[in-house]
């Protein structure tokens, strides 16, 4: 068993060999919590929260870290404008971030540092690279002298002449406008912290360095992040850890975006989509299918329609579970997945592959209770649960019955359900079906989908 990834750096999918062995670390760049989290933004924690999923199949020890950035030009911009604290706003919007994590099934991370909680590390990190000659320090701001790294770009697979960057608001003093701010002077009205070289704020590319070196050492197993990160910002880090002494990331995994019209999902283009809109108007488990299933390097082109389709297939696998439990009562996973389905995910966590793989298993334990054979429909869905259960899409999850909840509310409303569906079902022998459509009609404007088996009614949430 060997699980290859695509390293961005490598250009090519390597075998993955963890620097300690049984042990996987990774840092993920999280949000920048300027505004509230739209379908691209929640895509990335979606796709590496498979990704620890697997790496946990495969008997591996997880620490994943992903950062939140806290204070930025556009945090502090919002707040101006809004006359509300810088972290009112962050904190604000932080949440926002991690409900909509919850509501799609992504695991906590082991932990999720703030930028502003990191400033002496920065601050150390800063005074390493000025005593090796990495960085230089003009009218308060701490610049990076990108020449002085050799292989600056590597990733980005640029080349430093082609290279131009405008400068920034108040970066004065630079010896190349390529160079980049690391910690960036105080200026009238925006936070600051003390340093040697007066008060300022960090620049973006600094905090996770330096939290990477905090949390993960000086070597790390894989970075990630969106494809839209790996120039300035993953560049950036790289220089900064390297030239301070670290060897840093020994993996580079990049996701791509979710677009609208062909253009990256993003506020400034006013094509967002927000998380909380989102789940009020499908089902989280149904968005997590429709996000999470294509490869995390493909692009997703946001639809309605493409919404539908996943409605459709996950109803296919939910109603296939559903129909095995009124028939055999609860089946619990298996203890492995299927051998077609693990070849999938080690191959660069081939989640279509491994989803045909899923669909396959549905469509022969379906024939299965279609010829009456109950121990192969069993055995079948086992193997779905197994399946469903790495890509966090196992519908009878605690998570998605509710039933982590300590009142166990979905117990409470189950039970309600069916009280309502006896009622119905007595309208029903009684030929009063004019009361039994208006319990149906009522019970689907409470957001429930009610279907009609053989076996009797049962109910879903519909959104």
């Amino acid at each position: 068993m060997t699980i290859r990834l695509y390293d961005t750096n490598a250009r090519q999918v390597r075998d993955f060999t963890p620097l300690r062995p049984g042990c996987v670390s990774i840092y993920l760049c999280g949000a920048t919590v300027q505004a509230a989290p739209h379908i691209g933004h929640i895509r990335s924690g979606l796709n590496f929260d498979i990704m620890q999923r697997w790496f946990r199949y495969r008997g591996y020890d997880v620490t994943f870290v992903r950062n939140v950035t806290d204070i930025d030009d556009k945090i502090i911009a919002k707040s101006a404008v809004q006359g509300r604290p810088w972290w009112a706003i962050g904190y604000e919007n932080e949440r926002a971030f991690n409900a909509g994590y919850d509501a799609l099934g992504c695991q906590p991370p082991t932990y999720e540092p703030r930028a502003t909680g990191h400033i002496p590390e920065m601050i150390e990190m800063m005074q390493g690279l000025i005593e090796r000659g990495h960085a230089y320090v003009a009218d308060g701001n701490v610049y990076f002298d990108v020449r002085s790294y050799a292989d600056y770009l590597e990733l980005s697979n640029q080349e430093l002449e082609n290279l131009r960057q405008p400068e920034g608001e108040g970066e004065t003093g630079k010896r190349d406008q390529r160079d980049f701010a690391m910690w960036k002077a105080v200026k009238p009205g925006e936070p600051s912290w003390d340093t040697p070289w007066g008060r300022g704020r960090p620049g973006w590319h600094l905090e996770c360095s330096a939290m990477a070196h905090k949390y993960l050492g000086e070597a790390f197993d894989i970075h990630g992040g969106g494809i839209d990160l790996i120039f300035p910002h993953h560049e950036n880090e790289i220089a900064q850890a390297k030239a301070f002494g670290d060897a840093f990331a020994q993996y580079w995994v990049h996701n791509a975006w979710v677009t609208m019209s062909g253009e990256k999902m993003s506020k400034s283009l006013d094509n967002s989509v927000l998380v909380s809109d989102m789940v009020q108007r499908w089902r989280p488990i149904v968005l997590r299918y429709y996000l999470g299933t294509p490869h995390y390097r493909s692009m997703i082109e946001y639809s309605e329609e493409a919404l539908r389709e996943a409605e459709a297939a996950f109803a296919r696998i939910e109603g296939f579970v559903q129909r095995v439990i009124e028939k055999a009562g609860p089946v619990e996973p298996a203890a492995e997945v299927p051998p077609a389905f693990a070849e999938a995910m080690d191959d660069d966590l081939g989640v279509p592959q491994a989803l045909a793989i899923l669909h396959t298993t549905v469509r022969q334990g379906n024939s299965a209770l279609t010829a009456d054979d109950k121990e192969s429909a069993v055995a079948r869905l086992a193997e779905v649960r197994a399946m469903l259960g790495v890509l966090g899409l196992d519908p009878l999850d605690p998570h998605w019955t509710g039933a982590d909840r300590g009142d166990d509310l979905h117990g409470v409303v189950d039970s309600l359900v069916r009280l309502v569906l006896e009622q119905r079902q007595s309208a029903r022998s009684r030929k009063d079906y004019a009361t039994a459509d208006a319990i149906r009609d009522q019970l689907v404007q409470a957001g429930l989908e009610i279907e009609d088996t053989p076996t009797g009614s049962r109910w879903t949430l519909h959104s």
